[in-house]
């Protein structure tokens, strides 16, 4: 993986957290960071960030909850749009924090390690190819996600629009999953399941804040 894709993804990460304090005054870091990516994901990104620079930050969090905290179709935890709340899903997940390990990569117990944000912080900074791996492996829910975004009129859209722009391109076969799997919905099975978050939490993940 080139820099431009490791810095798309992890200015990427960055932007999919709750928008506090802390990532306003990172924007001119992110900026920076944004102009060395490709000009495809520097277009998408640049769309959000004026996003964050026009609206007041107490609108830009309540956007924030009322797309990933209030609606679960936006949900950012990629296991959830293919194992739903089942058993399996404690299974793939515990797969995600195991390939972090297994890299000497410890994202911690403050938020899940199939977020979407989480995944492009490892593959940017922490073992980008087990990283891309993981991602590629996920492309359907990540479309998903970006389908869902869409349709809510959010403007996450163009982050996402950012993160598939450094992935592989559609091919009949996604495609083909993404209608099946958005027909269908995620499996549902919640007898004997802890339940699990439906949105990040704002602590520090990684070195990210």
């Amino acid at each position: 993986m080139n820099e431009s894709t490791a810095a798309a993804r992890l200015a990427a990460s960055w932007l999919l957290w709750y928008p506090d304090d802390a990532l306003i005054q990172r924007i001119p870091e992110i900026t920076q960071v944004v102009e060395e990516c490709p000009p495809k994901v520097r277009t998408a990104l640049r769309q959000f960030l004026a996003y964050l620079e026009e609206v007041p930050l107490l609108d830009a969090q309540r956007d924030y909850v009322a797309t990933f905290d209030m609606k679960r179709k936006a949900c950012p935890y990629l296991t959830f749009w293919t194992d739903g709340d089942t058993r399996n899903r404690g299974f793939s997940i515990l797969r995600f924090k195991q390939a972090y390990l297994a890299s000497g990569y410890d994202v911690g117990d403050a938020e899940l390690p199939d977020h979407l944000a989480v995944v492009l912080e490892f593959a940017a900074i922490g073992n980008t190819l087990t990283g891309e791996a993981l991602l590629v492996e996920h492309r359907v829910a990540i479309g998903l996600l970006r389908e869902a975004l869409h349709a809510l009129g959010s403007p996450y859209v163009h982050v996402l629009d950012a993160v598939l722009a450094t992935l592989p391109a559609m091919t009949p076969q996604i495609a083909e999953r993404m209608a099946a799997l958005a027909k269908s919905g995620p499996p549902v099975e919640t007898v004997g399941l802890d339940p699990f978050p439906t949105a990040p939490a704002s602590v520090e993940i990684g070195g990210r804040r």
